[in-house]
């Protein structure tokens, strides 16, 4: 069983969400209570968030629609002005969705339910798309697509749409369009958990502000084999009781030593990197520098250690100092020849230094620290394109790689199996094949180990997309991995402390201004 604390963050796929509703149904909630919960919730919904206004509720043929029905109950009870309107034959509901009409009809007669079309949306100031749920398993056409047409343009004009679970047309588990058509939303209420289609992208943006109620499903059900998920939306109960906590008899060494491989050319990435390792936590920081940089890097920083790296064997003799607790190599490495094959030979090197184990997923409650860590970002994949597999027999133990999508493609080549799916699904399938953490970059990061065990990190603004942000992040995985943690949690915790970074600062952000946002972050977790 998941903890309470992380539970709240579980994901739950179409599959795990219809055992939910079926396990809450045989513990006692029948299945009209919980429609009931899900509409009422919707309305209350409308009424906290919009003005007094027209309504339309679009309703479909199954139990989103169901949903629909009840909220249009609520909101006419309310006082609002409600227009419903039925995708299909009112005599052809089944189930919990033909109760819910039927409790409409009996207040407002079978006349108030009209036909659905593109013009009963004229003059509504929020639409309420109760169309298709998570269920929706084919491309949306014909009148289906005219409406969310007519959505459209009813936004264009001022109204607001709110869609019921997910938006019509949205695949709830990989977040993309089941065909052509989907519908965008101003907000989407769920219910007991999101999906991953409400984080991965392009759902993300079709849901618009996603509100998360409850309607009466218990959280135990998800200790039935049948509900319990193995992906999780990425926060601090995922990763905060696998912190390092500074000791009173701590010393520089104990807390960790971090290693950044320096470029000669793109220095930086490598004093980014750094920067963040030491904000992270990590007790000390080397940055090895080629001779024609040494002097950059000297004077980068006075807290950080400065070795030079003159070639191949004083590369891999820094590398295997065993005060040394963690690496990152790639940032700025550079793609010439010589910066490729130094790369190869470095990954090779920290090969022997692994081991240990990737670590448990957020039911651990062990530190799961043991063993070299090693962060693989940047001119990485690069040096490996098209040589996952190569790659993937020097990984071994606490390592996190970090591509963003360019870079995990590069890596593995066209063709590859890895490349095949929605993220969630190439991540998982990635970290399976490498045997390490994998840390898939951008909007909707998601960071996956190889058990399958996955979280989606969907809190980092836009602001993020700036030169030397990925930098920043390799450089947290390493501070945290030198300082102790396990692959999982450091990727965890990286990856929300980059995103939170960027939230706290605002606008005008560069990759700079990130490591500093991070202490403050470390103490508010720590005060939790």
């Amino acid at each position: 069983m998941v903890p309470t604390a992380a539970s709240a963050r579980a994901l739950l796929s179409v599959a795990h969400m219809r055992a939910a509703d079926a396990a809450a149904i045989a513990g006692g909630v029948p299945g009209i209570t919980l429609m009931e919960h899900a509409g009422r919730a919707v309305a209350g919904v409308v009424m906290a968030r919009f003005g007094l206004g027209p309504v339309t509720v679009l309703c479909g043929p199954g139990n989103n629609g169901g949903d629909g029905f009840v909220a249009a109950r609520h909101l006419a009870a309310a006082g609002w002005p409600v227009r419903l309107a039925l995708l299909g034959d009112l005599g052809r509901l089944t189930g919990d969705a033909a109760l819910a009409a039927a409790d409409w009809v009996e207040i407002w007669g079978r006349d108030s339910v009209l036909e659905a079309a593109p013009a009963v949306l004229a003059g509504a100031t929020v639409v309420i798309d109760a169309l298709f749920g998570v269920g929706l398993s084919r491309p949306l056409t014909g009148m289906a697509a005219a409406l969310v047409a007519a959505m459209a343009d009813a936004r264009r004009g001022g109204a607001v749409v709110l869609a019921v679970d997910v938006p019509s047309g949205l695949d709830a588990d990989t977040g993309a369009p089941v065909g052509d058509v989907m519908v965008r939303a101003d907000v989407t209420v769920t219910f007991f958990r999101k999906k991953p289609g409400h984080l991965l992208l392009p759902g993300r943006v079709a849901c618009g502000a996603t509100i998360v109620t409850d309607i009466g499903i218990p959280d135990a059900v998800l200790a039935d084999p049948a509900v319990a998920t193995d992906v999780w939306e990425n926060g601090p109960a995922l990763f905060t009781g696998h912190l390092p906590r500074p000791r009173i008899d701590d010393h520089k060494y104990r807390r960790g030593h971090a290693l950044v491989l320096g470029g000669a050319v793109m220095t930086g990435a490598a004093r980014l990197a750094a920067r963040a390792a030491q904000r992270a936590g990590a007790g000390l920081v080397t940055v090895a520098s080629p001779p024609a940089a040494e002097l950059i890097y000297r004077l980068s920083s006075p807290s950080q250690i400065v070795r030079p790296m003159a070639d191949l064997h004083a590369a891999e003799a820094i590398l295997a100092d065993p005060r040394i607790t963690a690496a990152v190599l790639g940032p700025g490495a550079g793609t010439d020849d010589d910066g490729q094959a130094l790369l190869r030979a470095l990954v090779a090197a920290a090969g022997r230094r692994q081991g240990g184990s990737v670590g448990a997923g957020p039911v651990d409650t062990g530190s799961g620290g043991a063993g070299f860590g090693l962060v693989l970002d940047a001119d990485i994949f690069t040096a490996f394109a098209g040589q996952a597999d190569a790659l993937g027999t020097h990984l071994a133990g606490r390592v996190v790689l970090t591509p963003h999508e360019g870079e995990f493609a590069r890596l593995f080549g066209a063709g590859h199996a890895a490349l095949a799916g929605d993220k969630l699904t190439r991540a998982r399938a990635a970290a399976r094949h490498l045997g390490a953490v994998i840390l898939l970059k951008g909007p909707d990061t998601v960071i996956a180990r190889p058990d399958g065990r996955a979280a989606i990190e969907a809190g980092g603004p836009p602001t993020l997309a700036t030169a030397g942000s990925g930098d920043v992040l390799a450089g947290l995985c390493l501070g945290l991995l030198a300082g102790g943690m396990n692959a999982w949690h450091a990727a965890l915790a990286a990856a929300w402390l980059h995103a939170q970074a960027a939230l706290r600062f605002g606008p005008g952000l560069v990759a700079e201004d990130l490591p500093e946002q991070v202490p403050a972050l470390l103490a508010d977790l720590a005060a939790a």
